[in-house]
């Protein structure tokens, strides 16, 4: 079995083409997509200010082989993007992510001073 690797992947886009009704359900849902609801999950998050309301993110964890990298991970969110907004009838463009591989992310501790 290859090896898996867990991502953290925001994808980002423009909304496009956006009709009313969707307009209208995206300005009264904003509250609920705003900086807390900001959060990595399999089936996304997203986040947008409804004002302006061009930009939206959404915010995902993929696991995947580790051989297919962090672009993989990438189309992966971007396809699950796709199919989320058009699911809810969204009209979207541009879309682009920014992969961060967890398994080799770096974390520098802070030593403690001792007193």
């Amino acid at each position: 079995m290859a090896e898996q690797h867990t991502y953290r992947v925001i994808v980002r886009g423009t909304w496009d083409g956006l009709a009313e009704e969707a307009r209208a359900r995206l300005l009264a849902e904003a509250g609920e997509h705003g900086m807390a609801s900001m959060r990595f999950t399999e089936e996304g998050s997203l986040s947008y200010e409804p004002a302006p309301l061009k930009h939206f993110s959404m915010r995902y964890v993929v696991v995947s082989d580790a051989a297919d990298g962090e672009e993989m991970a990438g189309a992966i969110a971007e396809d699950r993007a796709e199919v989320a907004l058009r699911g809810l009838g969204y009209g979207f463009r541009d879309l682009r992510s920014t992969v961060t591989d967890l398994d080799t992310m770096k974390v520098n501790r802070k030593s403690r001073t001792r007193r």
